[in-house]
Order: C-alpha cells, then sequence, then structure tokens
C-alpha cells in the first residue's frame, strides 16, 4: 500500500486539548498515519491527494458490544436486565448457530461502519464467525470471546473450555493478526455471578500471562450480584482479592452501582470502564457515575452494548446520552463537554482498551478515517472551532458521516460498505431474525 496525502477545510485530531485543524492534511503509508498539521506545512509527499469536502477525525471506538445480538433486536425490550437474559436472550443464543452469528456480525459491522465505529470490543461466542465477519466488512475488532458458567451455556463447554480455546488462538495467531492487524484477542469472563472465584482467578492468569485485555461486565445492576456483595462486602474487592484486577488490562463494562471506595480501588488498580449509558437506561439498571470515575483517573470509554438492549450502535447516540445523564445527575451543565465527550468517543476509548494505535489522528497511529458532511445544517457556524464542536457532538450523528478507511483502506464510500452488498447482508439477517422470534 503505498502513500496517500488526505486534505480537509477541517481535521479533528483528536489530540488531549482536542484542537481543531484548519484546512489541514493527514498523510498515511502503510496503512499507518505518518504526518499530521496544516497543510501549508506538509512535507513532499510521492503519492496521490484525497481531497475531502468536510471533516476528518479519527474512527470511533466502541468499548463494548455484543454485535451478533443483532439478530435479536427488539426481543424482550420492557424487562430488567436478569430477567431479560434468563427468559428472554439466553434461551435465544442457544439456538443460534456459528453461521446465525457471522450474518449477524457482519450485518452490524456494517452498521458500526456507517455510524463511524472502525473498532468494536466484543463479547460473544463463535470466534471463528465473528472474526471472518469482521475480516470480510473490514472494519477492526477486539474479541474478548465470552467464558461463562451460567445454566444452559454447558452446551457450548465449560469455562476451562473456553479458557483454553482463548489462549489457544492467542498462541497460535498472535495476540494481533489479519491485514492492518484488524483483528485482537482477549478474555471476557462474563461476571463475577456467572463464574466461580477459581475461574475468574484463571482467566485472569492466562490474560496477564499474553498482554491480552481482561474484559467483563461489574456492577451492571444492583440485583445481580446482591449474593456476592453480601458475602463478599464488595465485588471488586472479591475481584482484587483473587487477584483479578492484578496488573493486567481490564475494561469492567457499566460499573453503575460503585461505591467511592470501589471507584478508589478502580482507579489504583487502573481499571478502565466502558459507560453504556443507553443499555442502562432501557434495562433501568440506573446511571453510572462518570464525573466520580474520571476525576478519581479511572480511564472511561463509550460503549453501546449488544443491540439487543441498546438497541442501536450508534455511539454518537451513547456520547451525547453520557453527557446529559452527568449534567442531570450532577445539577453542573458543564459536567461533560462536547470536546470530553468527543474523546470519550475516540481517544479515551482506546486508552480504556490499551490501545495507543487508535483513537486520533497521530503519526504511528492506525489511519482509522471517518470523513463527516461539513454541509449539513447540523453545523450553523462551522467557522467558529466551539461551535463546529459543539454542534458535532450535539446535533451531529450518523446521518454525517460519508467515509471510513481503515487501516487506510476505504471500507465505506458515501454510506455504503465497499466490500460486501448491505441489501444482501440485511435479507439474511431478517431471515434468521424470523426464524428467531418464531
Amino acid at each position: 500500500m503505498g502513500s496517500t496525502r488526505f486534505t480537509a477545510p477541517v481535521v479533528l485530531p483528536c489530540d488531549p486539548a482536542c484542537s481543531v485543524l484548519r484546512n489541514g492534511a493527514v498523510d498515511v503509508a502503510d496503512g499507518r498515519i505518518t504526518w499530521v498539521g496544516p497543510l501549508a506545512e506538509a512535507p513532499p509527499l510521492p503519492g496521490p491527494v484525497r481531497e475531502l469536502a468536510g471533516v476528518l477525525l479519527p474512527g470511533l471506538v466502541n468499548t463494548h458490544c455484543h454485535t451478533p445480538m443483532l439478530l435479536l433486536r427488539g426481543m424482550g425490550g420492557d424487562l430488567p436486565l436478569l430477567r431479560w437474559l434468563h427468559e428472554v436472550m439466553w434461551p435465544a443464543e442457544g439456538r443460534l448457530t456459528a453461521s446465525d452469528v457471522r450474518a449477524g456480525m457482519t450485518s452490524g459491522c456494517i452498521e458500526l461502519l456507517r455510524t463511524g465505529t472502525t473498532t468494536s470490543v466484543e463479547m460473544y461466542f463463535f470466534t471463528g464467525a465473528v472474526v471472518g465477519a469482521v475480516l470480510t466488512v473490514g472494519s477492526r475488532v477486539l474479541l474478548t470471546p465470552g467464558v461463562i458458567a451460567a445454566p444452559g451455556w454447558d452446551r457450548i463447554g465449560s469455562w476451562e473450555a473456553m479458557r483454553n480455546g482463548i489462549s489457544r488462538r492467542i498462541d497460535r495467531d498472535g495476540l494481533r493478526y489479519g491485514p492492518g492487524e484488524r483483528v485482537e484477542l482477549g478474555y471476557g469472563p462474563h461476571a463475577a455471578y456467572t463464574l466461580p472465584p477459581e475461574a475468574l482467578r484463571s482467566v485472569a492468569e492466562h490474560a496477564r500471562e499474553r498482554g491480552a485485555l481482561l474484559h467483563l461486565h461489574l456492577a451492571e445492576t444492583k440485583e445481580e450480584d446482591a449474593a456476592l456483595r453480601a458475602e463478599y462486602g464488595s465485588v471488586p474487592a472479591l475481584l482484587d482479592e483473587l487477584g483479578v484486577l492484578d496488573g493486567g488490562r481490564t475494561l469492567a463494562a457499566h460499573c453503575v452501582n460503585l461505591s467511592d471506595d470501589e471507584i478508589g480501588l478502580l482507579a489504583a488498580r487502573q481499571v478502565a470502564v466502558s459507560h453504556c449509558p443507553g443499555s442502562n437506561a432501557k434495562l433501568a439498571a440506573g446511571v453510572a457515575r462518570v464525573v466520580a470515575l474520571r476525576r478519581a483517573g479511572v480511564r472511561v470509554g463509550l460503549g453501546t452494548d449488544g443491540p439487543a438492549s441498546g438497541d442501536d450502535l450508534d455511539l454518537w447516540n451513547q456520547a451525547r446520552l453520557a453527557g446529559l445523564l452527568a449534567r442531570v445527575t450532577t445539577g453542573d451543565a458543564a459536567a461533560l463537554t462536547a470536546r470530553e465527550l468527543l474523546l470519550m468517543a475516540t481517544r479515551d476509548g482506546a486508552a480504556a482498551i490499551g490501545r495507543d494505535d487508535l483513537g486520533a489522528l497521530e503519526p504511528g497511529r492506525w489511519a482509522d478515517l471517518v470523513h463527516v458532511d461539513l454541509a449539513d445544517p447540523a453545523f450553523v457556524d462551522p467557522a467558529d472551532d466551539a461551535q463546529l464542536l459543539s454542534n458535532l457532538v450535539w446535533a451531529g450523528g450518523p446521518r454525517l458521516v460519508r467515509d471510513v478507511w481503515v487501516a487506510g483502506e476505504q471500507v465505506l464510500a458515501d454510506g455504503e460498505p465497499t466490500r460486501v452488498d448491505r441489501a444482501a447482508a440485511t435479507r439474511e439477517l431478517r431471515e434468521i431474525a424470523a426464524r428467531l422470534h418464531a
């Protein structure tokens, strides 16, 4: 892959200051960014120039998802979490085949790209099917195959077998692989309430030995781990006692019900959090204390959760909802600013999953780029930096996304995937969903 220069009236590098670069250029070679700055200062480049008319920014990072559950979208939509899982989701998932999961992930990858999300952190089963879909569509995944010991899940093996399957794949293929390192593998122990203590300890050890991400659900609802809290006082304390939080890359999804002490423990152990405000609200789980987490120094990214509980894969919507809920719950109209929300969807999300090669337009990072429409009436004064950022976050959304590149390859052109037929993928999705919903 040769060198290409992307130019745009506005470039948002998503650096720590969330700068607005006017008449900018981004140079790409072999899938990675080599230079970013004002076009007038750009070095000579022996390659083509791609002139864009809108805003160029890094691909969004969805830090918690179960994308193949697109097949189950809308099922059990008015139930709280535990009833939703036990009565609707887990029985339906018990009927899924690897082929079904691949079809669900294919449509989901297309939907993610059309929202400007280039990387999703997935917890799901049928690893080969999920990876196959990602490599076909051309998006990027950090896949943490699920490890669970809940009733009914023994149909796909014991937790030991699930753990060993992940370890064998990493030992065989490496932690990251595929064109542009599109695939990274990690471990997905579902939660403390669905695994015995020895499983949590062992899976964490396997992850640490391989430098892999450990991705689990934590404190999503008050009911889920009431027995554990009664016995151990605190689920984070239990995980810490087991060594789960020691010295590795740990991502905790949801974290709705945490005390000050528990937030302090996550910060001390450098545990990152995936904030999923839409799913938490729909399941009446509550509102995570994002402002307190961030003030304690916890890295916080945004997640949609699965499209069966979310119900969409729109990270722009999650960013807005995160800002709104933070302001309502703290009484502070500046609790999370447009700049902070944009960084949570990009740079902070990448940091939360331990990836300093994603989430920003900086030399050395992968060229995961999103081109959004600056002509949209969402932007009322695009010449003003603060107004542009405010309009992008608070009034924008997936309708603005025109083109997407992953590792320098265009995978979305004028809103349509370049590698697969979106209509055919939707037809297959609907045929499978009809069978599952019957």
